[in-house]
């Protein structure tokens, strides 16, 4: 009983870390504007199309206008997982430190990470989101290339309601290094400031498959044509983004059949996309080089 409790303690614990460590979980979209598609590893959401105003006449009214909702297939792009195992005699005498451990540092220092590092890259090479690139060396430069693309957002008519700005550490200590009431005046344009590590922000990442040459000790890496990203603006309306399995599995000793030891399985299964109509809700500001 008190390793099954145990197991369920960890298992909170480690959920809870997920949305206290994942830079993209302010993100999340509600399930429930989509339904499951034909094939399991789809879905398919709602596009609703209108017909604008017409002329009013005095002597026949209204001009008839036509509604449409239409249902647009997406797939699942992020299928990741993996299992540890650890000797029931080496996490006793390490005072359940060798299990206890793993499992949170796995989230903090791997899952956690990577999910968010996929996203970004995601939402920055998608097609139809403006693309700009140049480097900082102060917080005038920081703040000019900030007001410039809340400019663009403007023009393009995207609520000003549920901006997300996330924003390199290097970008935001430049703003902070600013007088405070132009820094303030600045980042008031956003409904929340988010500062992102710079090895999760990248316009492009390589998931790396555990299993072949090279590649065995699995994670992510930045890709060849990756750049990294000074600050990127999101309309969270503009994404679809969940996450439809998380899975942290705890098997104790007592129920593994081929060993006597923890094992600790994770998975993760989702979605991160952008609306294919409301790509002008994205924009992304990464270095040239």
């Amino acid at each position: 009983m008190n390793r099954i409790m145990l197991a369920s303690r960890y298992t909170k614990l480690m959920n809870d870390l997920y949305v206290q460590t994942a830079k993209t979980s302010v993100l999340e979209s509600d399930a429930s504007l989509s339904r499951e598609g034909a094939n399991a590893n789809e879905i398919v959401v709602p596009s609703l199309v209108m017909d604008g105003l017409a002329d009013y006449s005095r002597n026949d009214g209204y001009v008839r206008g036509s509604v449409s909702l239409t249902w647009s297939t997406m797939k699942f792009n992020y299928e990741r997982g993996r299992m540890f195992e650890v000797d029931s005699m080496d996490d006793e005498e390490t005072r359940n430190i060798a299990f206890g451990r793993l499992a949170g540092e796995f989230m903090r220092t791997k899952a956690v990470p990577e999910l968010d590092a996929f996203r970004f890259a995601q939402l920055a090479s998608t097609t139809g989101v403006t693309k700009m690139q140049g480097t900082f060396s102060d917080g005038e430069d920081v703040t000019a290339a900030l007001r410039t693309a809340v400019s663009a957002l403007d023009t393009a008519e995207v609520p000003d309601e549920d901006r997300i700005l996330f924003i390199s550490p290097e970008a935001m200590g430049m703003i902070e290094d600013m007088d405070a009431t132009k820094s303030r005046s600045v980042l008031s344009s956003f409904s929340q400031t988010v500062t992102v590590p710079a090895g999760r922000f990248y316009t492009s990442v390589v998931l790396l498959d555990g299993t072949s040459a090279g590649e065995e000790d699995g994670g992510y890496e930045k890709a060849a044509n990756g750049k990294d990203i000074n600050f990127l603006i999101v309309h969270k309306p503009a994404v679809l983004m969940f996450t439809k399995h998380l899975l942290s599995k705890i098997i104790p000793p007592e129920n593994n059949p081929d060993s006597d030891a923890w094992r600790y399985a994770y998975r993760s299964y989702g979605l991160c996309s952008v609306y294919r109509n409301m790509t002008a809700g994205i924009y992304v500001h990464h270095k040239a080089t």
